[in-house]
């Protein structure tokens, strides 16, 4: 078994469409246009796009926990014990045990809301942050970046169930969020075990997730806002071991995100 598989060498089937992540934001059929318009609108049962959103965000949520099982998967079997403890490894298996139950709650719950496997389109950006070969960057950037914004999907999704009169939807997403608050909490307490006496390390691990951060604040897709589909979680991120001072950069990249974008639509409209 070759040790940090690439992404293109993951095992998908016919019905799984790939693009790029700018290409899975501008895909029709994930709710966005082919045009220059930004998306504003936050998930509520009361706008007529919102149920064709919430089925596409759904159907990424899916394809993500096959992702994020790949990843932690990898992450028992990539590294050396030198590299990561085998306490580690074990976090891992478990965090493994936990996605494998989130793709199955995903897939029934897209039928559940209407839709089918491959509907819309795969972006792997979640699995290509996991291919990084320190595992102090890929727990920054998978477990605390990548299941961070989870947290804050699985959120504004439970929201949705209960506003829109779904108990099924909001009992799933509510019960993957715990699982979710558990990987974040995990990916904080090793990165600070891997790089306890190693500062520069860990800046770089965290420089990393404010990268991967800002990506997935793409246009304001992620926010405080009601120009925010995704709302940020503060409470249940400050269970995963978040603080304050994180929260609010994660915050301030959204609104960055949001500035840039108009700035650029001014410049090309």
């Amino acid at each position: 078994m070759k040790r940090f598989l690439p992404v293109e060498e993951l095992a998908r089937d016919e019905r799984f469409i790939r693009s790029d992540l700018a290409e899975g934001f501008a895909d029709p059929r994930n709710g966005r246009v082919r045009d220059r318009t930004i998306s504003t609108a936050r998930l509520q049962p009361d706008r007529a796009a919102a149920p064709d959103r919430a089925r596409s965000l759904m159907h990424g949520i899916f394809v993500g926990e096959i992702q994020a099982l790949e990843a932690a998967g990898r992450t028992t079997f990539d590294f050396d014990d030198a590299d990561a403890p085998f306490a580690l490894k074990l976090d891992m298996a478990r965090q493994c045990w936990d996605e494998s139950r989130h793709v199955e709650i995903s897939v029934k719950l897209g039928e559940h809301m209407g839709t089918e496997i491959g509907e819309y389109t795969e972006a792997t950006f979640l699995y290509e942050a996991a291919c990084v070969t320190d595992p102090a960057m890929r727990l920054a950037g998978v477990n605390r970046a990548l299941e961070g914004l989870a947290i804050d999907v699985f959120n504004t999704m439970k929201d949705f169930g209960e506003a829109s009169g779904d108990p099924v939807l909001q009992f799933c997403e509510d019960w993957m969020l715990a699982d979710e608050v558990t990987h974040v909490k995990m990916g904080s307490d090793w990165l600070r075990r891997l790089t306890e006496r190693d500062p520069e390390r860990r800046e770089r691990a965290l420089e990393f997730q404010r990268a991967v951060d800002k990506l997935f604040s793409l246009g304001g897709f992620r926010g405080e806002t009601d120009e925010s589909p995704i709302q940020i979680a503060r409470r249940f991120r400050e269970l995963a071991g978040f603080d304050t001072k994180e929260i609010d950069e994660i915050a301030g990249l959204a609104a960055e995100s949001i500035a840039e974008t108009r700035a650029l639509l001014g410049k090309t409209g």
